[in-house]
């Protein structure tokens, strides 16, 4: 695992992604220095998953502006792409279930060596069997993943894993090839309250490694970085004046006809439609 670089200062100033559908996401500013640990936050269909492609340079930026390790989207995609990871994404990157461990982690490191042309000559010879194998046993240990305590070490299967396990291997493919910002979705899917703690204790600590990590769920550690993507719930106060509010424009705005006057121009997505919005916008980048 390359652990020479440096991890990716993020800065964004009401970014947002409009789709067929309306706003994935709008108006997220983010001031995160290299090796934070950023946590998105939002409801179910908010733009949580969108956000960290779009961050990551595989789904374009359509409003605001933003820079990651000091290459500015949307021009740059393609270089952030390079120099970013994700990790547990459903939809986009997945774990095989009918897979090994070892199945997992012998294509992703042999990918990070057709990338950097290093496996041009074949046969393969000891010195990159030996950086392959380096490679692995790095990210292994980076997350704190021991194939002995596996039922079947590297030769357990993906659907035999427990879901903290999962994850685990997830975020070892994902820093792999050393990114200077590593993207995780649902680190809280699923998981006990325990295991949950587990999950952010080591996303937290590949941040203090030096690794931005941006990462979506609940519960994470209080020195994280929130961005939400679900404005903070309004005091009793500015809920009552915004109900009032929207009372009195709603009786003065009705038309003679009794018409429907509800704004459909950016109606919120669920979880399936955000990922089929995804895969759609990073195929097209």
């Amino acid at each position: 695992m390359n652990t020479t670089r440096q991890g990716a200062a993020v800065n964004a100033r009401g970014i947002g992604v409009e789709g067929p559908r309306g706003w994935a996401f709008q108006g997220i500013d983010i001031t995160a220095e290299p090796g934070a640990l950023i946590a998105v936050r939002g409801s179910s269909g908010s733009g949580r998953t969108c956000l960290l492609l779009a961050l990551t340079g595989r789904m374009r930026i359509t409003a605001g502006e933003a820079t990651v390790a000091g290459l500015p989207l949307p021009k740059r995609m393609g270089t952030v792409r390079s120099r970013t990871a994700i990790a547990h994404v459903p939809g986009v990157v997945e774990l095989e279930p009918a897979l090994t461990v070892g199945e997992h982690l012998k294509e992703q490191a042999l990918l990070g060596h057709r990338f950097q042309g290093l496996g041009a000559s074949l046969p393969w010879g000891r010195r990159q069997k030996e950086a392959t194998r380096a490679r692995v046993d790095a990210a292994l240990a980076a997350v704190r993943l021991d194939p002995g305590t596996l039922v079947k070490g590297l030769g357990t299967a993906v659907r035999d894993l427990e879901r903290i396990e999962a994850l685990r291997l997830s975020v070892a493919l994902g820093i792999m090839h050393g990114p200077q910002l590593l993207a995780v979705d649902d680190v809280d899917l699923k998981l006990s309250a325990e295991e949950r703690t587990e999950a952010w204790q080591l996303l937290r600590d590949l941040a203090r490694a030096g690794t931005t990590i941006v990462a979506a769920g609940g519960g994470a550690p209080a020195d994280a970085l929130i961005v939400r993507t679900t404005p903070a719930p309004a005091t009793t106060a500015e809920a009552e004046a915004k109900s009032e509010a929207e009372a009195e424009s709603t009786t003065d705005a009705a038309p003679a006809d009794g018409s429907d006057t509800a704004d459909r121009s950016h109606p919120r997505t669920d979880d399936e439609e955000e990922t089929a919005h995804a895969l759609a916008e990073t195929g097209r980048s």
